[in-house]
């Protein structure tokens, strides 16, 4: 298994060490079900706000639960791995919760990024985040870039014209 890939306990111990050590810890989190651009610059860009960037990865039981069914269309494993392969990723750890605030609480980090079509009394751990002397911070979508949009595409383009 990559080193990047931590369980949520591996990487309280992990993160309590970097933040002696005065590093600015960031988190996000998502699906990440077909990397596309958005995700790349949207990570590339939580990566600016701090020292260590920290994905939550949702596990396929909590995609299945967010998207539907018939998501997500990789294996939890594989989107880790894809992941934890980019250079602005130091970590990725899976959690199995709707969402993320159990990690987020483990973690407590300094900065916790969502996208920007997130509204910011929406945003899972901002009070916790906040109340502990950090920030959240919005960042932009990439237009037109969203895995759904790929999905659509490749059912008209490969099964809806034939």
């Amino acid at each position: 298994m990559d080193k990047k890939i931590v369980r949520c306990e591996e990487l309280k111990e992990t993160v309590q060490a970097l933040k002696r050590a005065a590093k600015k810890i960031v988190f996000t989190n998502g699906c990440f079900d077909l990397l596309h651009i958005g995700h790349v610059r949207y990570l590339k860009a939580a990566k600016g706000e701090g020292d260590v960037l920290i994905v939550g990865l949702n596990s396929d039981r909590s995609v299945c639960l967010i998207k539907g069914p018939k998501r997500p269309l990789v294996p939890e494993n594989e989107r880790a791995e894809v992941l934890a392969s980019l250079a602005c990723v130091d970590f990725v750890t899976v959690f199995d919760e709707p969402d993320p605030l159990v990690t987020i609480r483990a973690v407590m980090p300094d900065v916790l990024v969502k996208g920007a079509d997130w509204a910011e009394d929406a945003i899972v751990g901002r009070d916790i985040v906040e109340r502990d002397g950090g920030r959240v911070v919005r960042i932009p979508l990439t237009e037109g870039a969203s895995t759904s949009k790929m999905i659509e595409n490749i059912v008209a383009g490969y099964f809806l014209n034939r």
